[in-house]
């Protein structure tokens, strides 16, 4: 599922577009040309990719079966963008700060009790996206770059008798790569005269985030391991191109 080179080929063959695009892309009364704002919002979950489900019983590990394995919550924030009609296509390039109330907190018997805690973070993203013009004021588009999300955690070891006093609490920084595709429509006319102005959009995003970057307090230490970690979003925004 993760490829290392998803993102680089996808801003490298974007850009190169735009550069071939910039000089026909005189189409300055395009409902859809120039830079855009937007506020978004939406459904969030984080999962392992992992194919193992722990959540049975009987595995010898988790046999009270009450094991959440995802984190789910309300994602929020903020995009900056530009578009550049090119005729049959309209390219663009994106950046977000998102934030996230995904929590998740529990008991679990894994050889001692602890308890523990996860909590979602910000969510930085940077990307491009390529898109076709259904109707004049109707975007569809697909886009990807790379993400990268802040992850917050404690685990506290619950049982005084067992002989381990280990408590971990961190965050911790995760980079990864980002495809979605949307649907992007026009609502108003902006005050240049040009056709742009507010617009709504929908759109589903999927995040694979493979190194997980933390630092170990029982070894005083910065690490960096491979992880496999999912993420579904689906949001909704509005917005306005200037």
């Amino acid at each position: 599922m993760k490829s290392p080179l998803i993102t680089p080929l996808i801003l490298s063959s974007v850009v190169g577009a735009f550069a071939v695009a910039a000089p026909a892309a005189a189409q300055s009364d395009s409902t859809f040309t120039g830079p855009r704002a937007e506020i978004l919002g939406g459904y969030d979950t984080l999962r392992s990719g992992s194919d193992v489900d722990v959540d049975t019983d009987n595995d010898g590990i988790f046999e009270n079966n009450t094991l959440d394995q995802s984190v789910d919550g309300f994602a929020y924030g903020v995009a900056l963008g530009y578009d550049i009609d090119a005729g049959p296509v309209v390219l663009g390039l994106e950046g977000e700060y998102m934030d996230s109330t995904g929590s998740q907190e529990g008991d679990e018997d894994v050889n001692a009790p602890f308890g523990y805690r996860i909590n979602l973070k910000r969510d930085l993203y940077i990307g491009a996206r390529i898109g076709a013009k259904v109707t004049p004021t109707t975007l569809l588009y697909a886009k990807g770059g790379y993400t990268n999300t802040a992850v917050e955690s404690r685990f506290q070891d619950r049982a005084e008798a067992d002989g381990v006093d280990l408590n971990f609490d961190d965050s911790q920084q995760v980079d990864g790569y980002r495809l979605g595709a949307g649907v992007e429509q026009v609502i108003g006319t902006g005050g240049n005269g040009n056709g742009s102005g507010a617009f709504v959009k929908l759109e589903y995003r999927y995040s694979n985030y493979s190194s997980l970057k933390y630092n170990d307090t029982l070894f005083n230490d910065n690490n960096e391991i491979g992880v496999d970690l999912d993420r579904h979003q689906v949001v909704a925004g509005v917005g306005f191109r200037f």
